[in-house]
């Protein structure tokens, strides 16, 4: 075997990679040398001539080979490509780069795993005065290396990497993990890109879970070009295990390193993951108290059993007012202001208030959130103001909550004391109610995109009970479920290989109120459909439990379900930022689950992903009221 692997090779690309070396077989790295051919007068058939309109260049480059991979990567990377758009190129110079062209082709098809080429280069003269020579690189790269066999090595210091803590995983187990998920396993092409994902894989493995300072100790391919295999192994230094220390905060002004610790909520003392790291980060980003927030583990600390969290931040203002401009199909043109005090006086809560106007809904809501305990738990209080358009009525409401909620990236839940006031306006409108309910919220955001998403689901409800107050008090309960799903539809793919998925949209939405036939519920409890964002080739809110002398009456039950296609558009060859789609949306409100009566609509949209957001147009036709309705909307949320 020593004999067969006697010669090294020391190629510029490869030699890029410190901890990449490579043997060659002698005999087999002296085949395919290159063949520089005579110059011939007549230029070949597949080399086109050059346009007047082309830019000046000294000469032009094609490379031919079984393989259009090959072909575009070599014409991309070949050094003799950085010269080409060099009119005033001397005879000399271009001689000097031609002689070098054939080995610098070969280094880079090592990359790719060919070791064994056959290589020709061909110089054709210009055809014309004034037209470019045409340099034919012919080339057929033989057979690619594959991997035999891999050897993964995890080291350290056994003191350290594998103390008898069970949340510590030892050097074995951690080379067993890391050979699991390889990417360059046995049988496999060899590449050196390849070789490089796969070891920097295996790194990250290590450094995401205990050892942090995780390192590539040593690294080796040998490669025999005359069978065409390559034997790879790695050996890492996984170093100390380390354990999350104490928080510490760069770039404190206004809010206090508490504040910080029970925002973050890191858990010290516990084995450092990589994960909760970044989820302790996304946490400070997504409290409003930091513009930007940047957390590291200090790998320098000398107790790795307690190694000190950094935090770098930029602290938010103090205040911070938000003018917005909005337009609906369903309400008209929004007004939106908001404002954030991110300490209140005394109090010291965040408050964040907003006012919205738009011709059939006002609202002016604040709501006041205290600092997170350790599990996340945050008290909160909060009321608002609203004047809207229900049914065939205005009503003026009013609400306080009072509870506990908990927001994380992709689950938000919440139990609070709701208070709820409401006054419709209008001939024939029920009369003024109030209740007091106590509830119970959860929705959950499994989407691959928060802001506009593709794939995944959300699935969300809310459940209260409680009693009315004026005019009588009769107990009722209350819950409201809702979904959203996006399922495969196949795959659009371009000739050039890119493909865009489409898909299915799924919606359904449903409630229900169970109280006494009597008894006066708020307006605000009842249910109404209809619109944007329920069922389109409708108005908004405009589907109700029954009509009396044209005046809409909202429900005690509620359904809703809408099936959507969505397409990627393509654009003179290419994906577009639009999508077309297809939809059906059906939905019902009744007082009693056998009087619903569903209305149907149908339609065609286009979706632009703009930077703010998806922006929809829909043009929907309502199958009862034969009308047809244009709907907009701006932005994705659930």
């Amino acid at each position: 075997m020593q004999g067969r692997w006697s010669r090294i090779f020391k190629p510029g690309r490869l030699g890029r990679w410190g901890s990449l070396t490579l043997l060659l077989l002698g005999l087999g790295w002296s085949h395919g040398q290159a063949q520089e051919m005579p110059a011939t007068t007549d230029a070949p058939a597949s080399v086109a001539p050059t346009t007047t309109d082309t830019p000046a260049v000294a000469f032009v480059l094609q490379v031919r080979s079984p393989s259009k991979h090959i072909n575009s990567y070599l014409e991309k990377h070949l050094e003799l490509q950085r010269f080409r758009q060099l009119p005033e190129l001397q005879e000399r110079e271009l001689q000097r780069l031609l002689a070098s062209t054939p080995d610098d082709a070969r280094e880079l098809l090592a990359t790719l795993g060919y070791f064994a080429p056959q290589i020709t280069l061909e110089r054709v003269p210009a055809p014309a005065s004034g037209t470019p020579t045409h340099i034919v690189l012919t080339l057929e790269p033989g057979p690619v290396t594959q991997v035999e066999q891999v050897t993964i090595e995890v080291r350290g210091d056994e003191a350290t990497i594998a103390p008898s803590a069970a949340s510590i995983v030892p050097t074995p187990a951690l080379a067993q993990q890391i050979r699991h998920t390889w990417e360059l396993a046995v049988g496999q092409p060899f590449s050196q890109s390849g070789w490089e994902s796969a070891k920097a894989q295996g790194l990250r493995q290590l450094q995401a879970h205990h050892y942090a300072a995780a390192r590539i100790a040593d690294s080796q391919a040998l490669i025999d070009a005359d069978q065409h295999r390559a034997e790879l192994s790695v050996r890492y230094d996984a170093g100390p295990a380390y354990r999350f220390g104490p928080l510490q905060l760069d770039g404190q002004q206004r809010y206090s390193l508490e504040a910080a610790q029970r925002i973050a909520r890191l858990p010290v003392g516990a084995a450092y993951d990589q994960a909760q790291l970044l989820e302790a980060q996304q946490r400070l980003a997504s409290s409003g108290y930091y513009d930007t927030v940047f957390l590291r583990l200090d790998t320098d600390s000398p107790t790795p059993e307690a190694a000190p969290v950094l935090a770098q931040v930029r602290e938010a203002p103090l205040q911070k007012w938000v003018f917005g401009l909005g337009v609906s199909t369903d309400s008209g043109v929004r007004l939106r202001i908001d404002h954030t005090h991110n300490r209140l006086p005394m109090l010291g809560w965040r408050a964040v208030s907003k006012l919205s106007l738009d011709p059939k809904n006002q609202l002016l809501a604040s709501q006041w959130t205290d600092l997170p305990n350790q599990r996340g738990w945050r008290w909160f209080t909060g009321g608002q103001l609203q004047r809207e358009e229900t049914g065939s009525y205005q009503v003026r409401s009013a609400r306080l909550q009072a509870g506990q909620r908990r927001d994380t990236e992709r689950i938000d839940r919440s139990n609070y004391l709701q208070y709820d006031y409401a006054n419709a306006q209008g001939s024939g409108a029920p009369p003024s109610s109030t209740a007091l309910s106590l509830n119970h919220s959860w929705t959950g955001r499994y989407f691959d995109s928060i802001n506009a998403p593709n794939a995944g689901y959300g699935l969300a409800y809310e459940l209260g009970a409680g009693t009315t107050l004026l005019p009588q008090r009769t107990p009722f309960v209350r819950a409201q479920g809702r979904s959203l799903v996006f399922l495969p539809a196949g795959r659009i793919t371009l000739p050039n290989g890119r493909s865009r998925p489409s898909r299915w949209a799924l919606r359904a939405e449903a409630g229900a109120v169970l109280a006494r036939a009597g008894a006066q519920l708020p307006v605000t409890q009842l249910f109404l459909t209809g619109g944007d964002t329920t069922v389109r080739g409708y108005g908004y809110r405009q589907i109700a439990a029954r009509t009396v002398a044209q005046q809409l009456y909202g429900g005690r039950y509620m359904a809703v379900a809408s099936v959507e296609w969505q397409r990627p558009l393509v654009r003179k060859g290419q994906f577009s930022d639009w999508e077309a789609a297809l939809f059906a949306d059906a939905g019902a409100v009744g007082d009693s689950a056998r009087a619903m009566r569903w209305r149907t609509g149908i339609g065609a949209g286009v979706r632009w992903r703009s930077p703010v957001g998806p922006l929809q147009a829909d043009v929907a036709y309502g199958l009862q009221e034969q009308s047809v309705r244009l709907h907009l909307r701006l932005g994705f949320s659930f």
